[in-house]
């Protein structure tokens, strides 16, 4: 076997990463479906009351970057990993409240 591909086929990092891929695949799945949820209570709580949860507005930005940055990770657009191992993604209330107004 040739040294270079077996050097290639036995780096610790490319597997370890394999298996955060995995691992990050089952909470996207995971996150997602909370995402739904969100967006089904959301419009539920728009038709009822006129607006939406602030509360809920900023935790959906959370998790939308969230998600977005476990996509980049695990299409090794980004080498950091995310939360746990980062920080969670935070956003204003504020700055949601104007991109409404757009």
């Amino acid at each position: 076997m040739d040294p270079t591909l077996k050097a290639h086929l036995t780096r610790r990092e490319t597997w370890l990463r394999g298996l955060f891929i995995v691992l990050f695949s089952v909470i996207y799945s995971t996150a997602g479906m909370v995402l739904t949820a969100i967006v089904a209570f959301q419009f539920a709580a728009t038709l009822l009351s006129g607006a939406c949860n602030p509360r809920l507005l900023i935790f959906a930005q959370q998790l939308s970057t969230y998600l977005y940055q476990v996509l980049l990770y695990v299409t090794f657009n980004r080498e950091k990993r995310p939360w746990p191992f980062d920080a969670w993604p935070t956003v204003e209330l504020a700055a949601l409240t104007a991109g409404q107004r757009q």
